[in-house]
């Protein structure tokens, strides 16, 4: 099996480890994945490590100089790190390293790598086909054709449908927010974009106008949330924003529910003042009785814009790829700085 493409040719097989849930191991590794893995690295046998207390994890870790971490992998604490002596980097298969590196790895100077960037693609990619299809009102409509069997009178469509000229806000250049920018740009839609910590200069660079928080709300038909679930995001969407976006504008929220105050979009939905898409709720899966279900002007997917299905074959070839790099001595393409973990999600 050749080396994923673009990756270097390795000056040894470091010994690694594979430390996630056993079911998203199931969803990852399979053979072809294995053996990406295995042109760069010396993987340590199989089954994926799940606590790190147990006597066959440390026995294991023991050994590692590289870990491939993914969703579920026990926080590396002091007590894995001493476990882990040979242990220099940790490449996670998935976005967030937030659940499990831990102040004892950056102080141990142990390199992080992220596949947050393969994982930010789909998202993108869901983001741009609901603006899409937002514009033209396809779900809606499509039910509405369903219950009535008869086309309507597309001579009379009103002015509000359609993709021409319509206006996107950006909420935080954020990895994926960027690459909503960037899938955007072939379309005949203005974008606007808020994010306090990105200069004017780099936002005409992106190709974008940036406004305030309140200015993005009122002038856009789109609002796409991008930003971190942060203490100072926390509700960040409020009510006074929700209720001054234009008539029939679209809230699509692919980030974290609790970034939105959920209370008043329910509030503002059920008034009928404006749509939603949502990918993400607070909790993600809603209970079977909250009113949000009952909004017919709120399609709420569950939380699958993300990595699914072969999307998952794109996280492996990248930390393939970071592993190859890693052990040829050239470094991580995807590094994690500890100075901005706090701005991720």
């Amino acid at each position: 099996m050749p080396t994923t493409p673009g990756t270097p040719a390795p000056r040894n097989r470091p010994r690694a480890a594979v430390a996630m849930n056993p079911a998203a191991a199931t969803a990852l590794l399979d053979a072809r994945s294995l053996a990406a893995l295995d042109e760069v690295c010396d993987l340590a046998p199989l089954p994926v490590l799940d606590d790190f207390g147990t006597d066959r994890a440390r026995a294991v870790l023991a050994e590692a100089e590289l870990l491939l971490t993914g969703w579920g992998c026990p926080p590396l604490d002091t007590a894995a790190l001493d476990a882990a002596p040979r242990l220099r980097a940790v490449i996670h298969t998935a976005g967030s390293v937030r659940g499990h590196i831990t102040e004892a790895c950056w102080e141990r100077g142990i390199e992080v790598s992220s596949a947050a960037a393969a994982n930010a693609l789909p998202v993108a990619e869901y983001t741009v086909a609901m603006i899409l299809l937002s514009g033209k009102r396809v779900l809606e409509r499509a039910r509405d054709y369903r219950a009535e069997r008869r086309r309507d009178n597309w001579l009379a469509t009103p002015d509000r449908v359609g993709n021409y000229g319509r206006t996107v806000g950006i909420l935080s250049a954020s990895m994926i927010g960027r690459r909503v920018i960037e899938l955007l740009r072939p379309y005949d839609l203005p974008v606007l974009l808020h994010d306090p910590y990105v200069p004017d200069a780099e936002a005409a660079e992106l190709g974008v106008r940036p406004v305030g928080l309140a200015e993005l709300f009122a002038a856009s038909d789109v609002v796409s949330v991008h930003t971190p679930l942060l203490p100072a995001t926390r509700g960040l969407v409020s009510r006074e924003l929700l209720t001054s976006m234009r008539p029939d504008a679209v809230l699509i929220n692919t980030a974290r529910g609790a970034v939105v105050d959920q209370d008043a979009l329910t509030d503002v939905l059920r008034q009928h003042r404006i749509r939603a898409v949502l990918d993400v709720t607070d909790p993600d899966a809603l209970p079977a009785a909250h009113p949000l279900w009952e909004c017919g002007n709120a399609l709420i997917t569950p939380h699958l814009a993300g990595s699914q299905g072969n999307e998952w074959r794109r996280l492996v070839d990248l930390a393939a790829g970071e592993a190859g790099r890693w052990a040829a001595g050239d470094g991580f393409a995807h590094p994690v700085r500890r100075e901005r973990l706090a701005f991720l999600a």
